[in-house]
């Protein structure tokens, strides 16, 4: 198993103390790889505006960083900020690894002149153009999100020691959600790419578990044609690209989202009051039903926060918190270590049935179940 920690706060905090909660669950990975996510950012030395992609990622060699550097500039993206990281190389696993970038563009003009859906897939493709030239060159460019407001850092090892190696604790970068994923190596080799969270479009998950249904999912969103699903190093990033197709090809809310990928009985729909709407969802989207056990966590660019369960309901997690502060974990020691000042006694362990939603405000927990009725978007 994996094992994962989320932590949403009004106030930015440091991604260290996510770091501090999976290490208190520490015995449930083996050091294989951490990935890490940031949304809602802010740097101790630059006024960051939140509307300017930042692009994450590794430069494992010299040549892969100035070509990098060349193709942003033809793209016309103009550098406003490059975080230098204080890294300690004798606490990184990997030795090539030249430089950690996260970086933040101001869009060319030309662009942000474009619609929105213009903008969002060509801040897609210029990470996907990037990884491709990484691949093309021996896998020595890694680019994982470019996208505004969200840092990624994914590397070989455990948690704390990349954060130490990174000097993640130095508090110069902060933000108000954090998810990280300690990665049991249990299917395939190392692959940074295949660490946790995906993201496609600011859409983002992490999960625990297995996804024995992998190969009929990817084939199906492969047969999409849709350019950001693709990579596939791990059977989980298919949960990423199902939430990015759910809300904007489908056009649905997120409480819609559970029921494609673990929808209700025929005998359950008969009694349900959107019955017939959802039969014809779970026709439509048969390919794309899950085969657990999974816990999938995930984030909106809204910085709403997401919990679900499969039926099988065998890779464990909690939420817990309070006005202004919430924690979702696979341990309550999790938890604990996240949200210390909370009453233990409202945290919640959801059901097959249920989809767990920290909204943007963050003030109170929303518990939703399948079985009630959600808000359906009007024909046009």
């Amino acid at each position: 198993m994996c094992r994962l920690a989320l932590k949403t706060a009004n106030t930015a905090f440091s991604p260290y103390e996510v770091l501090t909660a999976m290490e208190a669950m520490q015995e449930g990975y083996d050091g294989s790889g951490l990935g890490l996510l940031m949304r809602g950012l802010e740097f101790e030395d630059f006024k960051y505006n939140s509307k300017n992609p930042i692009l994450s990622g590794i430069a494992h060699t010299e040549q892969a960083m100035s070509r990098l550097n060349s193709f942003m500039e033809e793209r016309g993206f103009e550098l406003k900020y490059d975080h230098e990281f204080e890294t300690i190389p004798s606490l990184i696993e990997a030795k090539d690894r030249f430089r950690y970038f996260l970086r933040s563009y101001r869009m060319p003009d030309t662009l942000k002149a474009k619609s929105q859906t213009e903008i969002d897939e060509e801040l897609m493709l210029t990470r996907l153009a990037l990884r491709a030239d990484g691949e093309e060159h021996g896998g020595d460019l890694t680019a994982f999100s470019f996208w505004p407001d969200v840092a990624i850092i994914k590397e070989v090892g455990w948690p704390l020691d990349i954060g130490n190696a990174l000097t993640l604790s130095d508090n110069r970068i902060r933000s108000r959600v954090c998810m990280a994923q300690g990665r049991q190596n249990t299917n395939y080799g190392i692959n940074l790419y295949a660490c946790h969270p995906f993201i496609i479009q600011g859409v983002a998950t992490m999960t625990n578990g297995e996804n024995s249904a992998f190969v009929p999912i990817r084939d199906w969103l492969l047969g999409q044609h849709f350019p950001g699903y693709t990579g596939y190093q791990s059977d989980s990033e298919v949960f990423a690209h199902i939430l990015h197709y759910t809300l904007t090809k489908l056009g649905l809310p997120l409480e819609a989202y559970k029921h494609v990928i673990t929808p209700l009985s025929t005998k359950e729909l008969d009694a349900h009051p959107q019955g017939e709407f959802l039969k014809g969802l779970r026709n439509t989207c048969r390919r794309l039903i899950i085969d657990g056990p999974n816990a999938v966590i995930g984030t909106l660019p809204d910085e709403t926060c997401m919990l679900v369960m499969d039926q099988k309901k065998l890779r464990p997690a909690t939420v817990g918190g309070r006005d202004g502060a919430w924690a979702i974990a696979s341990e309550m020691c999790g938890v604990d270590a996240l949200v210390p000042d909370r009453d233990p006694a409202l945290d919640f362990q959801p059901m097959r049935e249920h989809t767990i939603i920290v909204p943007p405000d963050r003030k109170e927990l929303t518990i939703w179940s399948q079985h009630d009725p959600f808000l359906l978007p009007q024909a046009a």
